[in-house]
C-alpha cells in the first residue's frame, strides 16, 4: 500500500485563499493563531458585531454584507438612494423580497434589523413624491468603524483576491485594456 504525500508548501494558507471570500461574504478573517501547530481562529472584520444568532445558538456572520452597503453609502455622499443599494447587491444575487440562503430576507436586515441595531438609517427622502428612501450610516456604525477602515478593508480584500486569483485578474486586466 502506497501513501500519498505532499510538500507543505504545496497547500496554500486558508487565510489568503479563502480570504477575500469569506471577508466579503461572511465578515470575518481567517487569523493564524499557532504556526507550528497551524490552528486558525475566524475574527469579526472592522470590529463590526452585527452577526445574527440562530435559535440553536450559532452565529452567521453578516458583517460582510454590511459593509458592502456602508461602502455604497459612503461612495454617494453618505447618503445612497434605496433603489442604488439594491441594484448593487442584485450583482450579489442578493434581492430585496427573496430570502437569500446566507443573510435572510434582506430587506428586512437592511430596513428593519440593521437600522434597530443602529447600523443603518433608512428614512425617506424629504419632499420626494412618490415617497423615495436612503440609507445612511448609523451610529452604531460609527462607534464600531470609520470610513477610512471600510476602505482599507475593502483594499486589502481587492489586494487579496487578485493574488488568489492571478490569471484570471490578469485576463481581467487584458479585457477592461481591450474595451477602452
Amino acid at each position: 500500500m502506497s501513501e500519498l504525500s505532499k510538500p507543505e508548501e504545496d497547500f496554500q494558507d486558508p487565510g489568503e485563499a479563502q480570504g477575500p471570500c469569506l471577508q466579503l461574504v461572511f465578515g470575518v478573517e481567517v487569523k493564524e493563531v499557532d504556526p507550528r501547530e497551524h490552528i486558525y481562529i475566524m475574527v469579526s472584520i472592522l470590529g463590526l458585531s452585527c452577526n445574527a444568532m440562530l435559535s440553536s445558538g450559532q452565529s452567521i456572520p453578516k458583517a460582510g454584507l454590511l459593509v458592502l452597503v456602508l461602502n455604497l453609502i459612503m461612495w454617494n455622499g453618505d447618503r445612497a438612494p434605496e433603489e442604488k443599494v439594491w441594484g448593487a447587491l442584485s450583482r450579489l444575487c442578493v434581492y430585496a423580497g427573496r430570502v437569500h440562503c446566507i443573510f435572510g430576507e434582506p430587506r428586512t436586515l437592511l430596513t428593519h434589523v440593521w437600522v434597530q441595531e443602529g447600523y443603518l438609517e433608512y428614512r425617506q427622502v424629504p419632499y420626494s413624491h412618490p415617497a423615495r428612501y436612503e440609507f445612511l450610516w448609523g451610529r452604531r456604525a460609527y462607534a464600531e468603524t470609520s470610513k477610512w477602515e471600510i476602505m482599507a478593508f475593502l483594499l486589502r480584500v481587492k489586494q487579496r483576491a487578485l493574488r488568489a486569483f492571478p490569471l484570471q485578474s490578469a485576463e481581467a486586466a487584458r479585457e477592461d485594456d481591450e474595451a477602452d
